[in-house]
């Protein structure tokens, strides 16, 4: 299979950077120039009509959505284990996880970093303001849920829902209350944190903040 991974460092990539690292599929990376706009030129758009990174080639077929592609790889790759099979009786709590990590905690870190594409920036403060604390609120019911069914957040088994989550929490690094500060988020997370994948992921993209 020939792939080849769109990515900037730190962005949505980063999860299936990981999990290509993680789940050792043979890869070629193709860095995107995001403050250049590289994402909106004519022929990244080809690619990827969302005009944002990951894309994720495979075989000469473009694929996005980090989330998908997350979900595709551990599919792809089941002897990793990071995915229940279909009729698993814990699919779908994955599935919900998956959903709720990319509809419901996702978006609002879009809206932190561009709150002038929802509501002008005229009104930013306003915008980070409301998004602040609903942040906060998924770190405290996602934390809930890891202290009552953990470690990870299908129990005892580890999948890329998971990786989804550690990645979403070090994009709260430098909020007002980042995910580490609730103690069952950060046991997963230097947990994960500790997998030589991520050493090596921070290696590649030439990360040093949060690791």
């Amino acid at each position: 299979m020939d792939t080849t991974l769109y990515y900037a460092p730190g962005a949505a990539s980063f999860l299936v950077h990981w999990l290509l690292i993680e789940l050792d599929v043979p890869h070629r990376l193709n860095l995107v120039d995001t403050a250049a706009k590289v994402q909106k030129s004519p022929e990244y758009l080809a690619l990827n009509p969302n005009g944002v990174v990951p894309t994720l080639v495979i075989d000469g077929k473009p694929q996005y959505e980090a989330a998908a592609l997350a979900m595709l790889l551990a599919e792809r790759n089941p002897d990793a284990r990071l995915a229940p099979a279909f009729d698993d009786a814990k699919r779908g709590d994955y599935l919900q996880w998956m959903f709720n990590l990319a509809n419901m905690v996702q978006p609002l870190f879009r809206q932190w970093w561009y709150p002038g594409e929802p509501a002008g920036e005229t009104n930013a403060d306003a915008i980070r303001a409301h998004c602040a604390p609903r942040i906060e609120a998924e770190w405290q019911r996602i934390d809930g849920h890891l202290a009552a069914r953990g470690p990870y957040l299908l129990g005892d088994d580890l999948s890329v829902a998971d990786f989804y989550l550690v990645m979403l929490m070090r994009w709260s690094r430098n909020m007002p209350k980042p995910a580490m500060e609730w103690p069952h988020l950060a046991a997963l997370a230097h947990r994960l944190k500790a997998l030589p994948s991520f050493t090596t992921l921070y290696a590649r993209e030439g990360l040093t903040e949060w690791a």
